[in-house]
């Protein structure tokens, strides 16, 4: 995950609370990163990007909440 700096966070900041319009803030934010007429490793660059996010974004957020209801519930067995 690039992190990148606090004046370009506020300034990309594109918020919302609807998973569909997320979906389509991703897909929109995919189009614009390619050139006029992408080549595959244009397209891999940007599929590399949105996985990154995903990985960073399970890592950040995800896990930590799957160890809390760990803690709280108890683990599965094994």
């Amino acid at each position: 995950m690039p992190y990148i700096e606090q004046d370009d966070r506020e300034r990309l900041e594109p918020g919302t609370e609807d998973v569909g319009h997320l979906t389509y803030l991703f897909y929109r934010l995919a189009l614009e990163a390619l050139p006029e007429e992408p080549r595959y490793r244009d397209l891999h660059a940007v599929l590399g990007a949105m996985e990154a996010a995903k990985l960073e974004f399970y890592r950040r957020v995800v896990s930590p909440y799957e160890d809390l209801k760990i803690a709280e519930n108890g683990d599965v067995e094994v």
